[in-house]
Parts: structure tokens; C-alpha cells; sequence
């Protein structure tokens, strides 16, 4: 019998991760850097403190993998939040049911309002988000966001509350196309320190719904833990074996990896594991080392400078012109619901388009249609 995610993840349970950092040797690591294709230990051991020293070669090695895979093309899209009513108690989110922020769910007309707004700044991929809530946002309501949405865009992509293989055949059906689904960490036990209630706090459920979606026909997806939930190098490797997982299991789904840190949110403080700038780059590198057909998105939760000098590393997709507020590209001040998090890198969709073209890219508001 085939295993699983679920299973697969596990294998690693008790696994001596700090053991086999401390293991690795400068001569395993120039060695990986020598082939053309590397192991999961390989990725492992590019993820270990020794690997810090080899960061430029690592680099280097990124740039020429996604050079030969993906060109110089950077595909730009924004985020459209329609509603941040949550029912989960997710201690890192802005959206926590128990946090007292203005909550909103748009109209139709509000979301065509939107769309339209977005719409003339050229792009033509959108992700579609919400809070985790199918009391306000149910199926029927998502089927007809959806509608609107395809009128303006190429491409919509699911980041909304994990979903049945049904039910995420029906939106397909509708005109979505890919899906974003972060586990945010990896670590079963801490999982559940963090989710404190509501439907999000069932690990399983989360950590296959990539699989039901691959199953139900979507053709894109993207994944990532939430670095600085727990030890980042543990979570990023978690992270890669997953998208190994599904790169094997479902060949012709296209994945795209991400390294989101921890921004601030609305809420109660808690305790970060630190996620440097240096670290930050040697996850980016090491998961192109590994999953060389897999594109790398960077959001604004980085700011300016850093997404500008992580672009010739591997990046083949950038969010421009973003807000994490219900209603943000369109609706006034008073009408407007709160956002999920504080963005980094406020930017226009011209000044990053300028600025990737700055650095010898070529941006790209349109990069495939279905016939």
C-alpha cells in the first residue's frame, strides 16, 4: 500500500536532527555541491550549520538551476482577502476568533469592485483568501467569488480553509486552478501548542488537503511551514520531503515553495524561534538545490531590499501591490476589514515590475491559460 503524507512525515518523528547537523563535514558538503542531483540527506545536510559557509557557491548553483528551468521570467500576482472571519485560535494570526478586529465580508458587488481595481493594474493572477470560516464563507459563496474572478483574471488561487477532494472539485470546476496551503509547522506536538481550537487544529486534515486538491485536478500548488513556529531548519526540511512527496505522487502538478517568517499581528505576543536574513537564504537556496523544477515565490512579508537581492537566487514569482485588508484595493477606510498580518514591502505593482526589470527580469502578468 501506497504511504501517505501522514506517514510519510512521521518517518522523521524521532529523528536526531540536531545529531546529524552536528555531523556534517565541509567534505560532504562540497561534495553535494559537485552533483547534479541530490538525495534528501543531501538537502538535509545544505540545511545544517556547516552549509552557512557555502552559501555563495549554494547560490550560485540556485541561480544556474532556475536559469536553465525557468529563464529570467518572474510571474507577479497580488492577494484579494474578501473576508477574515475565523472560527480558529491560532495564537500567531491577526484572524484568531478571540482577537477584537474589524471583520468584514464583502458582497459580490464589493468583490467585482475589487477585481476591477486590481484588474487595471495589469496583473492577471490572483490568490483568493479568507478566514477560516465556512459559516461566512461558504461553498456557494466561494463558487460565486470565484465567477467574478475568472471574468478578470487568468489564474485564481485558493488560500482558504482546507476543503474535502468534493469540494475542491467543485471550485475547479468553477474556474480555480491552484492552491496554497501552509502547514505552518511540521511538528505534530507543537501543532497543537499554537492551535488552540476550531477545525485548524486537526493536523491531519491540513497536512493532506494538498493531496485533495492535487487529486481533484489542480494544477498548481504551493507550500511551506511558517518559519519561526519552531527550529527552522527541522521545518524547512519537513517542508521539502513534503513537496518530494508531491512532486512523486502527482508528476504533472506544478509546486511552488515559499519561506514565510512570522510578521506582526493582532494578539498576544509569543515566543518566535529566530529566522535571520542568512537563514532565510539558505533555506531559499538549499530547497532549489533539491527540488530544481519547483518555482520559489517571495512575499511581502520581506521587504524591499531583501526581495530585490533574493530575485537573481531562484525567485519565478512576486506578489506586487499588496494589502492583507479585507477589501484594501478598493473600499474606503471605514469599510474596509482588518488585515491578517503587517506587510514588509509596500511597493506598487509598476515599482516592482521596475525594479525586477532593473536587475535584467522580466516580469510577467500572464504566463499560461487553459485552452
Amino acid at each position: 500500500m501506497d504511504i501517505g503524507i501522514y506517514d510519510e512525515i512521521r518517518k522523521y518523528d524521532n529523528f536526531d536532527f540536531d545529531g546529524f547537523f552536528d555531523s556534517v563535514t565541509d567534505e560532504q558538503i562540497e561534495s553535494i555541491l559537485l552533483k547534479d542531483r541530490i538525495s534528501r540527506e543531501d538537502f538535509l545536510a545544505l540545511l545544517s550549520p556547516t552549509a552557512e559557509k557555502y552559501l555563495e557557491p549554494m547560490a550560485r548553483k540556485a541561480k544556474e538551476i532556475t536559469l536553465r528551468n525557468f529563464g529570467k521570467s518572474i510571474v507577479l500576482y497580488t492577494p484579494m482577502y474578501i473576508a477574515n472571519y475565523c472560527t480558529n485560535g491560532c495564537i500567531y494570526c491577526g484572524y484568531n476568533v478571540k482577537n477584537k478586529i474589524a471583520r468584514k465580508k464583502m458582497s459580490y458587488e464589493e468583490i467585482e469592485k475589487e477585481a476591477q481595481s486590481i484588474a487595471k493594474t495589469g496583473l492577471k493572477h490572483v490568490i483568493l483568501l479568507t478566514g477560516e470560516s465556512k459559516l461566512y464563507c461558504p461553498m456557494e459563496y466561494l463558487k460565486g467569488a470565484i465567477k467574478i474572478l475568472k471574468k478578470y483574471f487568468d489564474s485564481v488561487c485558493l488560500e482558504i480553509y482546507p476543503l474535502d477532494e468534493e469540494e475542491y472539485r467543485e471550485l475547479v470546476e468553477v474556474g480555480a486552478d491552484s492552491l496554497t496551503v501552509y502547514q505552518e509547522t511540521y511538528n505534530e506536538e507543537v501543532y497543537k501548542t499554537v492551535h488552540l481550537s476550531g477545525k485548524k487544529r486537526d493536523y491531519r486534515y491540513r497536512l493532506e488537503a494538498i493531496d485533495r486538491g492535487c487529486r481533484a485536478g489542480i494544477h498548481s500548488v504551493g507550500m511551506s511551514a511558517l518559519l519561526g513556529l519552531y527550529k527552522w531548519r527541522n521545518e524547512a526540511f519537513l517542508t521539502g520531503v513534503h513537496a518530494d512527496y508531491i512532486s512523486k505522487t502527482y508528476p504533472s502538478v506544478e509546486i511552488s515553495m515559499s519561506v514565510p517568517r512570522i510578521r506582526p499581528h493582532a494578539g498576544t505576543p509569543i515566543k518566535i524561534y529566530d529566522v535571520t536574513d542568512k537563514n532565510f537564504v539558505q533555506v531559499a537556496v538549499a530547497y532549489k538545490l533539491f527540488l530544481q523544477r519547483a518555482g520559489f515565490n517571495v512575499t511581502t512579508r520581506e521587504n524591499a531590499k531583501m526581495r530585490n537581492n533574493l530575485i537573481p537566487l531562484g525567485v519565478t514569482k512576486m506578489s506586487a501591490g499588496v494589502t492583507t485588508e479585507v477589501g484594501g484595493h478598493s473600499l474606503s477606510d471605514e469599510n474596509k476589514g482588518e488585515g491578517q498580518f503587517e506587510i514588509a514591502d509596500p511597493r506598487s505593482v509598476d515599482e516592482i515590475k521596475d525594479a525586477i526589470e532593473k536587475l535584467g527580469y522580466n516580469p510577467v502578468f500572464k504566463d499560461w491559460q487553459f485552452c
